[in-house]
């Protein structure tokens, strides 16, 4: 079995779930008429069907063949892309504090592969 496949899928996991937080996150800082629309609105229910998503593709990449201690560690990834996401779309601040913390991240997953 091709040991790209798994990556693939993992990797396509966790930048579904990043996009799935945007949208749970543009979803909040709305406000809405009722308390059901709060909940039962189109960005909230896309964005749990991509956690949903994100679910399947990493037991997809495990089926594949994906590394059980491998997964946590690709999955960490997250954190990276979810502070450029929020920079680009939110225009959240770049702090030091986050690029510290997301560089420590990178490191460690890097470590890891080693």
């Amino acid at each position: 079995m091709n040991s790209f496949l798994p990556a693939a899928a993992a990797l396509s996991a966790v930048v579904v779930a990043s996009v799935s937080q945007l949208l749970l996150k543009s979803a909040a800082n709305r406000t809405y008429p009722s308390l059901i629309r709060q909940y039962l609105n189109v960005r909230v229910v896309v964005g749990y069907g991509m956690m949903v998503l994100s679910t399947l593709l990493f037991i997809l990449a495990y089926r594949l063949g994906l590394n059980v201690k491998s997964g946590p560690i690709l999955e960490a990834l997250g954190y990276p892309i979810i502070l450029v996401f929020s920079y680009l779309f939110f225009r959240e601040p770049l702090t030091k504090r986050k690029i510290l913390g997301n560089l420590i991240i990178i490191c460690g997953i890097v470590i890891f592969h080693l």
